[in-house]
């Protein structure tokens, strides 16, 4: 029987009776045929409610590189300056005596120079990526947005902290003591090594993936580099006895100047694991090290200087004969160490010791504090908490039956300053370590100091893509610049360190 003969029975069927239709048997296959709802995006006949465009979901914070001023160079291998730091270094008196001359004033001056460094990173997108992407994306034009953000982020971190000069050497060797209680070692001997590490290695070491001692990358064009992922060489290892079952050891080393935290390796001698990283030059050991790099892994010889890398604010500070201020706190209880201290009058001990000596020393008045979050949330805490004789009144202002939680401190008063109090901002920065916080004084108070610009970025070539010529089916896209970090005046900068958190 044909399809059509089907179709003039069943018309003349519901003529003839009147049926409703759908409860003649002959239409129960076509319910069987009705389409459902599919409970996946990517099955059935389902439309894919893709929004075009990627959402690019990740933080280019780089507020030291937005403010700092960028100046073109004239080429050479480096920027050089000479300065006058003193016009009468012996101190000599300047009266005179009738119809004679006065002594001759002594000038203090100082050489400085900063080396050029090359950066830059590179992206790619191949055409089968750049097919598959139409009516979605621009992957090309992406893929140089990307490296350009990338290389930003980059070159943030590097202008805090980047370490192309400093050699931290060898760790000191840690001090332990051992308890009964507190943790969960078993009876054994243990063996403990501590790695001091610069803010690069501190920002890029983590205790699962590890810290990175020598570097060596792999490039684009298949050359390679090697270089300090910013480890110093490991100390020799430490052992004390510990009894079990809920030993625990406390561990402490020397403060390397010029560190931004430390690593530390435990278990038994000759198997220590990555078990903890600090920002403070000591830590707790309560259980097994859970982390899977070995110490004996590291080479014996010091990786933390990046000679890729050109100077950021810290390194400078620390430099041996920069004239920064550089503050360290004491070693205080080990895995706690010493935190900021409130003075009892709404300030605290530490910052006002920094901003007194500042102008004591050099009439300066910093302008910037940059601190972690931590530092942040303890220096509102220490302000807030100074005690009933301090010198700050709140005002409660409740509207509508409602009001906010939280308060933070943003601005500090400084008292060293020729124009009266003035405010010293504070300010959060994406990669500070915890326990480290940087005064930076953006203006000299010295009319003919011949400075524009107290910090610059100097640049042979400010930032420029190159777009590869094929070798593959691959478009190749490199974004570079080649610059150096100039500081005219370092003494101007100030770093308070190994700050306990509390």
């Amino acid at each position: 029987m044909t399809a059509v003969q089907n179709a003039l029975e069943l018309k003349e069927a519901i003529r003839k009776s009147q049926m409703n239709p759908l409860n003649d048997p002959r239409f129960a296959s076509l319910e069987k045929s009705t389409f459902a709802e599919s409970a996946s995006a990517t099955t059935g006949l389902t439309y894919y409610d893709l929004e075009a465009g990627a959402k690019l979901l990740f933080p280019v914070l780089t507020p030291l590189r937005n403010s700092i001023p960028r100046v073109s160079g004239k080429g050479g291998v480096q920027a050089a300056w000479r300065a006058i730091t003193s016009v009468n270094s012996a101190g000599l008196r300047i009266g005179v005596s009738g119809g004679n001359r006065g002594g001759v004033a002594a000038m203090t001056t100082k050489d400085y120079i900063a080396n050029y460094k090359g950066l830059g990173i590179e992206t790619s997108v191949d055409f089968e990526a750049q097919y598959a992407g139409q009516g979605f994306d621009d992957l090309r034009a992406l893929a140089a947005q990307t490296g350009l953000e990338a290389l930003m982020i980059g070159e943030e971190a590097m202008i805090l902290g980047g370490n192309g000069s400093l050699a931290l050497g060898t760790t000191g060797t840690p001090t332990l003591a051992a308890a009964t209680t507190g943790g969960s070692l078993a009876t054994s001997t243990l063996s403990v090594i501590a790695v001091a590490l610069t803010h690069e290695g501190l920002i890029n070491a983590s205790v699962s993936g590890g810290i990175q001692a020598q570097i060596t990358r792999t490039n684009a064009d298949g050359s390679s580099d090697s270089f300090g992922g910013g480890a110093a060489r490991k100390s020799a290892n430490a052992t004390v006895s510990v009894t079990g079952p809920t030993g625990a050891v406390t561990a402490s080393v020397t403060v390397k100047s010029g560190a931004a935290g430390y690593a530390w390796f435990w278990g038994a001698a000759g198997s220590e694991l990555l078990g903890a990283i600090t920002t403070i030059n000591s830590v707790v050991i309560t259980a097994t090290a859970t982390g899977t790099q070995t110490a004996a892994s590291l080479p014996a010889a010091d990786w933390s200087v990046n000679a890729l890398a050109f100077d950021g604010l810290l390194t400078q500070a620390f430099t041996t004969g920069s004239g920064s201020l550089i503050v360290t706190q004491p070693d205080g209880v080990a895995g706690t160490g010493t935190p900021l201290t409130a003075d009892g009058a709404g300030g605290i001990v530490e910052i006002e010791n920094v901003l007194k000596s500042n102008w004591d020393n050099f009439r300066l008045s910093p302008d910037e504090v940059w601190v972690s979050s931590q530092e942040a949330m303890n220096i509102s805490k220490k302000v807030l908490s100074a005690g009933s004789n301090a010198a700050q009144r709140f005002l409660f202002d409740a509207r509508n039956d409602a009001f906010a939680g939280g308060v933070m401190a943003t601005t500090y008063k400084n008292k060293y300053s020729m124009a009266g109090a003035k405010s010293l901002d504070i300010k959060i920065h994406p990669n500070m370590p915890a326990g480290t916080m940087l005064f930076l004084t953006r203006q000299l108070p010295y009319p003919l100091a011949n400075v524009g610009n107290v910090i610059q970025m100097r640049t042979r070539q400010d930032y420029y893509q190159i777009e590869w010529p094929l070798r593959a089916r691959r478009y190749e896209y490199g974004v570079y610049a080649d610059e150096v970090l100039q500081h005219y005046f370092p003494p101007s900068i100030s770093v308070i360190t190994n700050i306990g958190n509390g």
